[in-house]
């Protein structure tokens, strides 16, 4: 099949039959578009009239992605050293800083497909499938992102806190209670960030997997977000990246 996408529709009729539509029958992007990078990820999408489920099944190649020349790229260009005190309040010797990598779409183009993988893998820990993904601002927004990009599910914008004006609120996005979601988490030193995200995703009603970081700098972010009762994962750990302090 190569790159080319395929695109079915799936309903579940009152029977519980199947009846799938070819994809030839459903609208393509324009010519000369760039097609996202789905892998086979089932959405659920509203109920239809006459109690018809849907499902949408979204299947295209996933490129190999070197993981030690990524994570060789990503240190190539966040990887500061110096003196700095980190958001947990501790003083460091080094810094990731993950606006280095998170802003170039060449580094998101292969973080994306590990986090699609990184996603299934702990869908398939927990038992259930997320129905969307979170990212907390700011540093989350590009790589959620970029996970909803590849994966298909729709994602949600934890801020820091509520708006005052607007519609005030602190989740942007929609979320419906009881949803599965997996947060997506940028650079993970305690853990203290994605904590405070997935309390105001679950006082909002979702019922949240648990984190999948994009880097873990093995100071215990595991240990804090499991004891929250959540799954934690990572792509890669800071001793991938060639730090050793």
């Amino acid at each position: 099949m190569g790159n080319q996408a395929e695109a079915w529709y799936i309903r579940k009729d009152t029977a519980n039959s199947l009846i799938a539509t070819p994809p030839a029958t459903i609208a393509r992007p324009p010519v000369g578009s760039r097609p996202s990078a789905y892998s086979s990820t089932e959405l659920n999408v509203p109920p239809q009239p006459h109690h018809t489920a849907l499902a949408y099944i979204r299947t295209m190649s996933t490129p190999e992605i070197n993981r030690a020349s990524l994570a060789d790229e990503i240190a190539a260009v966040a990887l500061l050293r110096g003196t700095f005190t980190l958001r947990s309040g501790k003083v460091s010797s080094y810094y990731l800083d993950k606006y280095l990598f998170s802003t170039r779409p060449e580094l998101l183009a292969k973080l994306a497909p590990l986090f699609g993988q990184r996603i299934s893998a702990m869908e398939a820990k927990a038992g259930v499938r997320a129905a969307r993904l979170a990212g907390a601002e700011l540093g989350g927004i590009p790589l959620v992102t970029a996970a909803s990009l590849h994966t298909g599910l729709p994602s949600i914008f934890v801020r820091n806190q509520k708006k005052d004006y607007g519609t005030a609120k602190q989740l942007e996005g929609v979320l419906n209670k009881g949803d599965h979601v997996i947060l997506v988490e940028d650079v993970a030193t305690t853990g203290g960030q994605a904590i405070e995200a997935v309390k105001s995703l679950r006082d909002s009603g979702a019922n949240v997997l648990g984190v999948i970081a994009t880097i873990d700098r093995l100071e215990g972010a595991r240990e804090n977000v499991e004891a929250q009762g959540l799954l934690f994962d990572s792509l890669f750990t800071k001793r991938e990246l060639g730090i050793t302090e």
